[in-house]
């Protein structure tokens, strides 16, 4: 493939300008709009379940906007944010954490995020749930952590009920392609009952963080679904820093150097370094030995015109049945 220094693409934003935000002045509207929800409600819940939910904030406007400080109305509940600055058109996320083992039956809170700028307001995201007294759940969650590819992982929790005789977990619903569960009863005696939920990750999980809620399957009535919180990271065994490289802005015909460093598990050799354009721009120096830490030279001689360059790079390792890719780019532009 061949891939040629063009011109730059306008990136087009709807952004609400400046006089919009000054037209909402002491009012909350200006905030709330960068909410994707307004209330969340957990519904009903095991006790001792980890209880989580992510509220994503977008900032829409031009101005840069602060996060001052991120409160809850109830000790029942807990909220951090993932980052306390936005600029236009980041995101973060409000973690909020319902506390299921000192709190129980119905709960109503409020998480409070108050801004200071580019003007102070205070949005108030209503949360409910319900924490059933007859189910509980040991550990909380199913928590991976983190698990190397290619390796698979299982864990187990255990689910107690107390209440009927004739009570049975059934089975799970909602889950992703990459795990499997197998509910075994253990012990029932008069009215309570002891589950164990083995749940598998596969082998052949996808690389990345991931993060689902799925549903124990009851025989109640009224509540048959009991969610429950799945999470972890599937990790590469080679790993590039950084994956992708910014040369920034650079003038035709100047020469740029900067390393990449692929990281492994254990000593390992890399046989090629291929890119997808004939432009020529990009080198890289290739290292001989095997080794767990490869620094690569990259260097780039950025052509005549202007425009933004890109290239993806792709490396071969020896044994290694996938090869690894990062890429690298730089704006070139003319002046004295």
């Amino acid at each position: 493939m061949k891939r040629q220094l063009a011109g730059v693409a306008a990136t087009v934003a709807l952004l609400i300008s400046g006089s919009a935000l000054q037209a909402a002045n002491q009012s909350t509207e200006w905030a709330l709009k960068m909410f994707e929800e307004k209330s969340h409600d957990f519904g009903v819940v095991a006790r001792g379940s980890d209880v989580r939910h992510r509220i994503k904030i977008t900032n829409i406007y031009k101005e840069t906007v602060h996060i001052a400080d991120v409160r809850t109305s109830c000790g029942c509940t807990a909220a951090k944010p993932s980052r306390y600055t936005l600029k236009s058109l980041e995101s973060a996320y409000v973690e909020i954490v319902m506390n299921t083992v000192k709190f129980t039956r119905k709960k109503d809170s409020s998480v409070i995020i108050t801004f200071d700028s580019p003007q102070r307001a205070e949005v108030r995201i209503p949360i409910s749930a319900y924490i059933r007294t007859d189910v509980v759940l040991t550990p909380g969650s199913v928590n991976f952590g983190s698990v190397d590819k290619g390796v698979g992982a299982e864990r187990t929790i255990s689910v107690a009920y107390a209440g009927r005789a004739d009570w049975h977990l059934r089975g799970v619903e909602n889950l992703p392609e990459y795990l499997k569960t197998e509910v075994a009863e253990n012990t029932r005696t008069g009215g309570s009952v002891r589950y164990t939920l083995k749940v598998t990750l596969a082998k052949n999980a996808p690389v990345g963080p991931f993060r689902s809620q799925i549903n124990l399957i009851t025989d109640d009535t009224s509540n048959p679904r009991i969610p429950l919180l799945i999470e972890g990271e599937v990790v590469p065994d080679i790993i590039i820093n950084p994956s992708v490289v910014s040369l920034g802005m650079m003038k035709p015909g100047q020469e740029k150097t900067v390393n990449v460093v692929i990281r492994g598990k254990r000593p390992f050799k890399i046989s090629k370094v291929e890119c997808d354009s004939d432009l020529h721009a990009f080198k890289v120096r290739m290292p001989e030995d095997s080794k767990v830490v490869h620094v690569l030279p990259l260097t780039i001689s950025t052509p005549n015109g202007e425009g933004t360059l890109v290239e993806k790079f792709t490396v071969t390792i020896d044994g290694r049945n996938e090869p690894v890719t990062f890429k690298a780019f730089c704006k070139v532009v003319s002046g004295s």
